[in-house]
C-alpha cells in the first residue's frame, strides 16, 4: 500500500471547472408519474448530474455531494427550488492513472472522501481514496496525497478524522479504518473470516462486505448473505463484535448456485443505517426476481430495535413496491437501495419504485407518509435529509440496464401528501429475461462507462 503524489482532474487542481450548459441547468421539476393525490408531492427542483450515484448532504444542509462515476459533483441546495451545480470534478486521474467507477462519496465537516473503483477490475485504474477540503464547496481541493489501497472500495463512511473503508477480495472481507487527520494511516481492521471462517466456503460475492455505517461507537456492516454485523468501534484500533442479524443461514447458502445466492432473497444485506438516537437499525436488501423459491422478488427494508446493541430485536419489514417484471434485466427496478433515518422518519430510495418517507417512531408499525416516482426518468439511488423537518434530496442514476433513467439530483418537501396508490399495486414494467450477473452497482456502472468511453472495463 502506498500514497500517490498528486491528483489530476483534467485541469489545474483547485480551480473551478467550466461546466457545460447541460450539466449546470436546473429546473423546477414536474412529475410525469406521481402517486400523490395533490401537487404538494411533486419535487421542488431538479438538476442534471451525469453519471450520478450516491449523494450525501453537508452539515449545514446547504450543499449536496454526488458521486458521478468518473468523479464527483457539488450542488448548492440552499434554495431547494433551484438546485445549482457548484463544482464538477470528473475524469479524475492520479499520476496519470484514471479513477473510475466512483459510486460513493462521504462528507463530514469540511472533508470529503472520494473512493473507487467500486468493484474488482483488471483495468489499469487507481484503487484507493482521495480526501478533499470542501470548506468552499465551489472549489474542492485535495488535502493529502491520494492513498492507494491495492483493492477496490465499494463504499465508505467518514466521521471526524476516521475513514471507514470496506475491503473485499477472495481472501478476506474486512472493515479497514484510517486516520486521515494528516496523511492517511491505517489504524485498525476487522474481518468476517477471522470470526466466522466457515463462510470462506461460500461464493465470495454472497459474503461480500457491501457497506458500512457508523453512529457514535457502533458500526453496522452489511455483509450480504452473511448478515449485518454490529461492531463496537469506540477503540478504532481494535473493533469488537457486538452482534449480528441474519436473514438466511450457512447451510442454505451451501446449496445455492453462485448467482442465485448473490441475486435473490433471502439475504442480500446491501445497506444498513442507525437512527440518530442509536436505538433503531434499518437493513435494506437489494434483490431481484430470480425464478426461485419464495421469497422471490425485490428486497425491502427490515427494522430492528438495537437499544441493547448486543441483542437486536426484529420489529417490522417495509416491502418493496411491486413490478410486473422484477428481474435484473426487466428494466423496472423497485428493490430497496440507500436511505437515511432521522427524527423518527425513514427516507428511502427504491430505484424506479421512487422515494418514500415512513414514520418509524413506532418501528413495529411503520407508517408510509409519502411516495413519489417517475418511472420514465428517475431511478433513485439514495434519499437524504437536507433541512430537517423541511426538505430532503434524492439522487437519480442513469445506470439501470434496459431503462432510460437520468442522472440528476431532486429536492423534495419533507411533508409530502400521503400516497394514493397501494404499495402492493405493481408498477408497470418492461419484459426481459431473468438474470443474475454480479453485484448490481458494479454491472450497471461498467455498462455506463463502456457507453460513455467506448472502452472495455474488464
Amino acid at each position: 500500500m502506498q500514497r500517490r503524489a498528486f491528483l489530476r482532474t483534467g485541469g489545474a487542481v483547485g480551480t473551478a471547472v467550466a461546466l457545460p450548459q447541460s450539466v449546470v441547468a436546473s429546473t423546477a421539476a414536474s412529475a410525469s408519474t406521481a402517486l400523490e393525490s395533490s401537487p404538494d408531492g411533486d419535487p421542488l427542483g431538479r438538476v442534471e448530474v451525469d453519471g450520478a450515484a450516491e449523494a450525501v448532504v453537508g452539515d449545514d444542509g446547504e450543499t449536496a455531494y454526488l458521486a458521478a462515476t468518473t468523479g464527483f459533483v457539488t450542488v448548492d441546495i440552499s434554495d431547494p427550488a433551484d438546485p445549482t451545480v457548484l463544482a464538477e470534478r470528473l475524469d479524475l486521474e492520479v499520476d496519470g492513472t484514471r479513477m473510475t467507477e466512483i459510486l460513493d462519496v462521504k462528507v463530514d465537516g469540511d472533508r470529503l472522501a472520494v473512493v473507487g473503483p467500486a468493484n474488482r477490475t483488471s483495468a489499469d485504474v487507481f484503487h484507493g481514496f482521495v480526501i478533499y477540503d470542501v470548506s468552499d464547496p465551489a472549489d474542492p481541493v485535495t488535502v493529502s496525497d491520494p492513498y492507494e489501497t491495492g483493492s477496490h472500495i465499494h463504499n465508505c463512511f467518514l466521521e471526524d478524522d476516521l475513514l471507514y473503508v470496506v475491503e473485499n477480495d477472495t481472501d478476506a472481507h474486512s472493515l479497514v479504518i484510517f486516520d486521515i487527520d494528516d496523511e492517511p494511516t491505517e489504524i485498525g481492521r476487522w474481518s468476517l473470516l477471522d470470526h466466522e471462517p466457515e463462510w470462506e466456503a461460500i461464493y465470495w460475492l454472497a459474503r461480500y462486505l457491501h457497506d458500512v455505517y457508523v453512529h457514535e461507537d457502533v458500526a453496522a456492516l452489511a455483509h450480504w448473505n452473511a448478515g449485518t454485523y454490529l461492531l463496537d468501534v469506540s477503540d478504532p484500533t481494535d473493533p469488537e463484535l457486538l452482534s449480528r442479524v441474519r436473514d438466511t443461514d450457512l447451510e442454505t447458502q451451501r446449496a445455492l448456485e453462485n448467482e442465485d445466492a448473490q441475486m435473490g432473497l433471502p439475504g442480500n444485506d446491501h445497506y444498513s443505517a442507525i437512527d440518530d438516537s442509536g436505538d433503531l437499525l434499518a437493513v435494506g436488501r437489494e434483490a431481484w426476481e430470480t425464478g426461485g423459491d419464495a421469497p422471490d422478488g425485490p428486497g425491502g427494508i427490515d427494522l430492528y430495535d438495537i437499544s441493547t446493541p448486543s441483542e437486536p430485536a426484529f420489529r417490522a419489514t417495509i416491502d418493496a413496491p411491486a413490478a410486473d417484471d422484477a428481474s435484473y434485466y426487466g428494466g423496472m427496478w423497485t428493490t430497496a437501495h440507500n436511505f437515511e433515518l432521522r427524527d423518527g422518519r425513514l427516507y428511502s430510495s427504491w430505484y424506479q419504485g421512487g422515494v418514500k418517507v415512513h414514520d418509524v417512531s413506532d418501528p413495529a408499525a411503520p407508517d408510509e407518509r409519502a411516495h413519489w416516482h417517475d418511472v420514465d426518468k428517475a431511478g433513485f439511488w439514495t434519499a437524504r435529509v437536507a433541512d430537517p423537518g423541511e426538505t430532503f434530496v434524492a439522487s437519480s442514476t442513469p445506470l439501470i440496464p434496459n431503462a432510460d433513467t437520468e442522472g440528476a439530483l431532486y429536492t423534495f418537501r419533507n411533508d409530502l401528501s400521503e400516497a394514493s396508490a397501494d404499495a402492493s399495486d405493481p408498477i408497470p414494467g418492461l419484459s426481459g429475461p431473468t438474470a443474475a450477473v454480479g453485484l448490481a452497482s458494479g454491472a450497471i456502472a461498467l455498462e455506463w462507462l463502456r457507453r460513455r468511453r467506448g472502452v472495455d472495463e474488464r
